[in-house]
């Protein structure tokens, strides 16, 4: 399977068992996040050392509630941390990962 058009194309593969092996490591992160799977989320990510994949492990940390550990994420990726909310960010960094 290719990688999802736009975010509504990635919504549709959300009834999929799981995401295709093909698709980028954070794409799928952010996919098993989506399904409610934060720790196979953020065991595709820990390790990876990429701006995007900090991207994601920031998220990830966020969405877990450790702010102290998200603003570090968000530091090593580059970003600042969001005002928007959780739900917003995820179609944000879906639509990164599409774009890249």
């Amino acid at each position: 399977m290719t990688i999802p058009y736009n975010i509504g194309e990635f919504q549709e593969t959300l009834v999929w068992p799981a995401p295709p092996e093909k698709w980028p490591v954070a794409l799928r992160a952010l996919w098993f996040d989506a399904k409610g799977d934060w720790h196979a989320a953020h065991d595709l990510v820990d390790h990876l050392s990429d701006a995007m994949a900090k991207w994601v492990h920031a998220y990830l940390h966020r969405k877990e509630g450790d702010e102290w550990n998200a603003r570090y994420w968000y530091r090593q990726a580059g970003k600042p941390f969001p005002e928007i909310s959780l739900e917003e960010e995820l179609k944000v960094l879906v639509e990164a990962v599409i774009r890249k």
